[in-house]
Order: structure tokens, then C-alpha cells, then sequence
């Protein structure tokens, strides 16, 4: 299996890449996420890689990270997304907010993604929740701004909507409070407590 490739990129595009290892030129799809991250053409890149193998295909996809291709392995593990759609997801939001809205079920912001029905996000939080928040090499929770974690995130919004407050406006704070304190810690309690103060239902 080729699990990477490191060569000079000759081609780049949003959703796919030309890279020639030594002569051969091998064509990667990529999420947008990878894409952002690219060099410029003729530059040397090293891509982490999952081929996937059809009866009518081979295919090769291409990842920046190993989080975001650890990610696309479990998304194409859930019945209904193949790889295009594993593709489509991670183009349309980061690893780590990926990770939060299945940690939180927030059900609404993965069917904004294109290609994702109300049946396809619930089996995606059923399936894949309990192995959102374990989504580096080492088992750790996945770190969000402020250095709370993707669960901690999830049970701050858990207990605002607990408390009554609309879902997006819960979101809302939570993401102020996080950008107010990035850099330090904090604890559960602590954004709560500041997040309510960013909150305009009563």
C-alpha cells in the first residue's frame, strides 16, 4: 500500500494534485484543508496517502496531516460515505470542528456540508462520537483555541443548551470565550461561567 509520497508538485488544485516522485507523476485528491496548505508549483511536498481500491478504480488521497487522514479512514467507515464524500466533508471544515460537532451531535452544522443529509450526519455522530475525541497518534483529546479540548468544547455547549440558551448563540460564546483566553488553559467550570456572560437570552 503506499502509505506517502514525498516529490515535487507539478500541478495543484482545490481538489486534486500532480506530484512526480522520480520521474512518475502520480494524481492525488485532496480536501481543501491539504490544499490550503500546499507549497508553490515545482516546490517538494511530502503527502500522507490512502489508496483506495474499487472493483472499477484505484484511487489515491492525498493528506497534510495524519490527523485529517486518520479522520477520512473513519468517515469512509461510516455506511453511506465513500471517499468523494469523506473528500467533501473535510473540505468543508477543519479537522478539529469536524471533531467538535461530532463530539457536541451538532447535527445542523454537518449537513451544511454539500452531500450530507440529516440520515448521514445522525450516523455519523452514532458511529463516530466516541472516536472523535481520540483522533491524534498519542489518544489525546484533539486541542481546540484557548487549550480546551474538542470534549470540553462539547460539554460547555451541552450545558448551555441544558440551560435553555439557543444552540448557536450557545456556539457563539463559546468561541469568543476560547478566542479571549488562546494560549492558556482553562476549565470547564471557568468557560461556562465566562460564556454566559457572552450570552443575550435570558
Amino acid at each position: 500500500m503506499i502509505a506517502s509520497l514525498t516529490g515535487v508538485l507539478k500541478y495543484k488544485s482545490p481538489t486534486e494534485i500532480l506530484i512526480d516522485v522520480h520521474g512518475i507523476g502520480y494524481t492525488v485528491s485532496i480536501p481543501l484543508s491539504t490544499y490550503e496548505k500546499l507549497g508553490a508549483i515545482d516546490s517538494t511536498i511530502t503527502l500522507l496517502t490512502h489508496f483506495h481500491v474499487r472493483e472499477d478504480a484505484m484511487q489515491l488521497f492525498g493528506f497534510f496531516s495524519d490527523e485529517e487522514r486518520r479522520l477520512f479512514r473513519h468517515l469512509i467507515s461510516v455506511s453511506g460515505i465513500g471517499p468523494k464524500i469523506a473528500q467533501s466533508i473535510l473540505s468543508g471544515m477543519n479537522v478539529e470542528e469536524l471533531t467538535s460537532h461530532l463530539l457536541s451531535g451538532n447535527v445542523a452544522a454537518l449537513t451544511a456540508i454539500p452531500g450530507v443529509g440529516r440520515k448521514t450526519a445522525e450516523r455519523m455522530i452514532l458511529e463516530l462520537r466516541d472516536k472523535a475525541g481520540k483522533m491524534n497518534a498519542g489518544g489525546e483529546q484533539m486541542t481546540a483555541p484557548g487549550m480546551a479540548s474538542a470534549a470540553m468544547r462539547a460539554e460547555a455547549l451541552q450545558a448551555l443548551t441544558s440551560l435553555g440558551y439557543n444552540l448557536q448563540i450557545a456556539e457563539k460564546s463559546i468561541r469568543l470565550v476560547l478566542k479571549e483566553t488562546e494560549g492558556s488553559k482553562i476549565t470547564l467550570e471557568e468557560l461556562v461561567k465566562r460564556a454566559l456572560r457572552h450570552t443575550n437570552v435570558r
